[in-house]
């Protein structure tokens, strides 16, 4: 029994199993009480190993996304905003769209949980062993800008194309660089039914030629997100401000609807943004 024990020990280290190994001797002292059979002993050894693994490789996933610290659908407020479909948010956390390389679009007034509920569902994707990226709009271009300055284009999208989801949060917050609307059409364009995507705003659709500063592009990129996409429209006040309601003026409370138009009625892939220029 000792030598057998040793063996076991020796090929749990060779397995690079520290916790199995951790785990054995309480394990063993079970199966000699007749707590456990020899089948449920492997199996307490092996889940043990996998489960530090598991959280091991969410940690270090969750970190190469960007989406630290995590957040979950668990943690968010519906009762806040009631103007959200509870059931249509869990049933995006089955992550389909993922595999059908859709595009969700969170759309709402600041501080409504659209980076929120973006990050929860980039989170689910991680756990379900998804590859996923998280950035501003802002940060995207900057780095997009920069590897065209260094000659690396198309190596960083196609690197940002490998993620099976792609988050860009925050667009129209801040303005885009001359420039920048062609680069992050490119992105799209790569992603373009291959790749899913969440996008977060607090502009509208028909205000999308503004916030790019140049309507032919900004056209030319909901051509593209809005072909296959899941529209999710939040109207409500800032939760972040939830406790200084009395000290935020009046008209600022109640935002207008951010209405998107309906999504391209039409088949088959779009033009290139030559035509599109054309």
């Amino acid at each position: 029994m000792t030598q057998t024990l040793d063996r076991i020990r020796a090929s749990l280290v060779g397995l690079r199993m520290p916790c199995a190994l951790e785990a054995l001797d309480h394990t063993m002292r079970q199966l000699e009480r007749g707590e456990i059979g020899a089948l449920e002993a492997i199996d307490a050894l092996l889940a043990e190993e996998h489960a530090t693994r598991e959280t091991r490789r969410i940690g270090v996933s969750l970190k190469t996304a960007r989406l630290t610290p995590p957040k979950t659908l668990e943690s968010f407020d519906f009762t806040f905003q009631p103007s959200l479909d509870r059931g249509r948010i869990m049933a995006l956390a089955q992550l389909d769209f993922v595999a059908r390389a859709e595009v969700v679009h969170f759309l709402g007034p600041p501080g409504t949980g659209k980076s929120h509920l973006a990050t929860a569902l980039g989170v689910a994707a991680v756990k379900a062993g998804r590859r996923v990226y998280r950035a501003t709009l802002a940060e995207l271009i900057e780095a997009l800008g920069r590897a065209e300055r260094e000659g690396r284009l198309i190596e960083k999208i196609r690197f940002l194309g490998r993620s099976s989801l792609l988050i860009v949060d925050e667009i129209g917050y801040l303005p885009i660089t001359p420039g920048g609307a062609n680069l992050f059409f490119q992105l799209v364009n790569a992603r373009y039914e291959k790749g899913a995507m969440i996008l977060t705003s607090n502009r509208g659709f028909a205000e999308w030629g503004e916030v790019f500063g140049d309507p032919v592009v900004a056209t030319a990129l909901l051509d593209r997100l809005l072909h296959h996409a899941v529209v999710v429209q939040i109207e409500g006040a800032s939760y972040r401000l939830r406790a200084h309601t009395d000290l935020i003026p009046e008209h600022t409370r109640s935002h207008a609807a951010i209405t998107p138009p309906p999504p391209p009625k039409r088949r088959g892939r779009p033009p290139k943004i030559g035509a599109a220029h054309a």
